[in-house]
């Protein structure tokens, strides 16, 4: 690991090397200068982890090395020394962004103390950003798989109402169309993306936990109510709440979430002052809300509020152009996690993926994908490890009794044993035993009818 870097600016050349003395001893690379113009010639050609600088340089002071450092870098950690009566000094070393300001003499153990303390600082910040680039990157449009004109649309939806002030978003559509994924996409690609996004499933917590959990409590509100909490939008506030499934809401707790949205303010369960929130709220649901109007099971007035903004996502049936790509794209991540080398879908495999209609949509996608990576041993995914009620639901239902009817005219039977042979064929991906197996023949009879066919 590389030594953290430290430039010292101090025009008291004793002082200078006790203090890189001491510093290099802690296992930091101490540079030392003497003026404040030649720290400004060496911070244009190099980069430190921290300046030490003191107040009192032979040219420039401290204060005007550390403006000028600032209007050049503004992340770079400063500490600066100030004689004990530059009280004036320390304010305003404090207002341009210095992480500490000491007083000389400086107690040595506090030094070092206080150097360590600003590094660690540091590093939680780039740490922090580090964390919040991995979580754009995970979240971000750019990572929504699928080229789709269905998906395309929706995306362009997204950062438009991304980039608004819009206060409302609802999701719709099937389950497992990747509602949270779209909403979490709107939080990443928005100005609320550095603020926290929290999440609930409306349907998973009971009634009488949900409201607590949304709006937290006071110490005393129940007798489980040891300490106050705080709730989801109060630990969210600048940021976005997803309230999945929200179709599934009691109607006593959409009359207090709609009092929220209107009011943009709420009270803990128990509390008797109002907390004003500035949040984002996202909602999903697979339910239709109109039906649920209708029979009055969904309030129309938290409808009309929560649905300014509608996005209706596709079901994976009406993008099937897509579903190569997010097979490719969860063959990867599973290769990844379970340390496996499959590198891509066989012809007839990717046939079945995309004839297969997925009721459970990219869920079950991701489902099936997941099985096959874990049982295959081949490069490829292959049909043998699809599960057999998909495959018997696409090309093996296709060609079963029960989808064959006689035509009016006839047909000659030889026709329909070259197309059965054919096929079973191309769904054993040329493995003869495995395409006998299909067609209840033994392996000589399925080679003879191979051969009168032309298929040897």
């Amino acid at each position: 690991m590389r030594k953290r870097n430290v430039l010292l600016v101090d025009e008291d050349q004793i002082r200078c090397r006790a203090v890189t003395t001491l510093l290099e001893e802690h296992g930091y690379a101490v540079s030392s200068l003497h003026s404040g113009q030649e720290a400004v010639k060496r911070l244009e050609v190099e980069s430190f982890d921290l300046l030490l600088i003191d107040q009192q340089l032979p040219d420039l002071s401290g204060l005007e090395l550390l403006r000028q450092v600032r209007s050049q870098d503004d992340s770079t950690n400063v500490l600066l020394t100030t004689p004990a009566d530059g009280s004036d000094v320390i304010v305003e070393a404090l207002r341009l962004g210095a992480f500490e300001c000491l007083k000389r003499p400086c107690d040595m153990d506090e030094l070092v103390l206080t150097v360590d303390r600003a590094l660690e600082t540091d590093q939680l910040k780039r740490e922090v950003e580090l964390l919040r680039s991995a979580s754009g990157k995970s979240y971000g449009i750019e990572n929504i798989v699928g080229n789709s004109r269905a998906l395309q649309q929706v995306l362009d939806i997204v950062r438009k109402v991304a980039l608004s002030e819009a206060g409302t978003v609802l999701v719709q559509g099937e389950s497992g169309t990747g509602k949270e994924l779209i909403a979490r996409a709107i939080h990443h690609e928005s100005s609320r993306a550095d603020q926290p996004f929290m999440a609930i499933n409306c349907s998973a917590v009971p009634e009488t936990l949900l409201e607590s959990e949304l709006m937290g409590y006071e110490k005393g509100a129940f007798t489980d109510a040891k300490t106050q909490k705080k709730g989801l939008f109060e630990l969210a506030d600048g940021g976005t709440v997803f309230l999945d499934e929200i179709g599934d809401m009691s109607p006593a707790m959409q009359v207090k979430l709609l009092r929220i949205l209107e009011e943009r303010a709420f009270r803990r369960v128990g509390g008797t002052r109002d907390i004003k929130v500035d949040v984002r709220i996202v909602s999903a649901t697979n339910r239709d809300l109109v039906k649920a109007m209708e029979d009055e099971s969904f309030r129309s007035d938290l409808y009309y509020r929560i649905g300014v903004i509608p996005i209706q996502l596709p079901p994976l049936r009406e993008r099937r152009e897509d579903i190569p790509e997010l097979a490719a794209h969860f063959i990867h991540q599973f290769n990844c996690e379970f340390g496996k080398r499959v590198n891509g879908i066989s012809r007839m495999a990717e046939k079945i993926l995309v004839e297969y209609p997925w009721p459970g949509n990219i869920r079950e996608l991701k489902n099936v994908i997941e099985r096959a990576v874990i049982l295959e041993c081949e490069d490829q995914l292959l049909v043998e490890n699809l599960p057999r009620e998909m495959v018997d639901k696409t090309v093996c239902g296709q060609v079963g009794p029960l989808n064959f009817r006689l035509p009016p005219e006839g047909i000659d039977i030889e026709d329909v044993e070259r197309e059965l042979i054919r096929q079973a064929l191309e769904l054993a991906e040329g493995n003869q035993s495995k395409a006998a197996k299909l067609l209840n023949l033994g392996i000589d009879a399925l080679r003879y009818r191979m051969k009168k066919f032309d298929y040897m």
